[in-house]
């Protein structure tokens, strides 16, 4: 999108602080943060001041394994097995909550990743994307958060870039809730596999939520080929949230896996 490229060029040049959600924060849902103080994208409630506002939001300039990252580098690592996705059709809840649009998902979707369980709880857009490829940056990225039986979050990251429509997301698009902490519901059956691409392969790494309080050691599994939406899809999510990206963090000597 115009001026993303601008943006991150001059965050890419200087020192990069680092930011955000708890392990412990209900449901596993990346952008339903604990009780804190106020946060934002911009300002003086902005990514780089995150770890200012809050004592507990101290992961966010002091962690280690933050993200999101410029991927590149990665080694392929012959034990890592393809994800099995067993995603359901169903119906979905909306919510607009003030840093994204968050999609609730019914109960039964859900991954195996390395011989552990994920189930899918929500997913949630990011404009422009937050993982960099070599330096690249896509246009919106789609975060597919899991949670296993123990409570370790997996979250599933797709780039896209403008190209063709999107039939998953133009069901979802007309529904957008417009303001924050408005709703919205879907009732026709919707499956998030038409969410990814067709080629399933994927890196990964630890990591964290990309907001506060930006506890850590999560596992990003960021799939290697993005996807596409048309030029107005993007627009429409971009009118609602013309910067919800957290800028690229250190990688402070992490390894990034490749499954081929």
């Amino acid at each position: 999108m115009p001026g993303s490229s601008n943006r991150f060029a001059g965050l890419l040049s200087g020192s990069v602080l680092g930011i955000c959600v708890g392990l412990s924060a209900a449901a596993g849902a990346q952008q339903s943060a604990p009780a804190g103080a106020a946060w934002g994208y911009y300002g003086k409630t902005g990514p780089l001041n995150w770890g200012k506002l809050d004592p507990a939001y101290s992961a966010c300039s002091k962690g280690k394994q933050q993200s999101p990252i410029d991927i590149r580098g990665a080694k392929v690592d012959k034990a890592l097995q393809p994800i099995e996705f067993h995603y359901l059709s169903g119906p979905v809840k909306l919510l607009n909550n003030g840093h994204t649009v968050r999609i609730d998902v019914a109960p039964g979707s859900y991954i195996v990743f390395n011989g552990v369980r994920y189930d899918l709880v929500e997913f949630h857009f990011h404009h422009p994307a937050e993982d960099l490829v070599a330096g690249k940056l896509a246009d919106l990225q789609i975060d597919l958060v899991h949670k296993s039986g123990d409570g370790h979050l997996a979250i599933i990251g797709v780039r896209v870039n403008e190209g063709a429509v999107n039939g998953s997301l133009a069901a979802l698009w007309p529904s957008l809730p417009q303001t924050p902490g408005a709703t919205a519901s879907l009732e026709d059956y919707f499956n998030p596999l038409g969410l990814l691409p067709p080629d399933r392969s994927y890196w990964t790494y630890l990591g964290s939520i990309t907001v506060p309080p930006c506890t850590e050691g999560v596992r990003w599994i960021a799939m290697q080929n993005s996807t596409e939406l048309a030029q107005d899809q993007i627009q429409t999510f971009a009118r609602l949230y013309p910067d919800d990206a957290r800028q690229p963090q250190p990688l402070h000597g992490r390894k990034i896996a490749a499954s081929q």
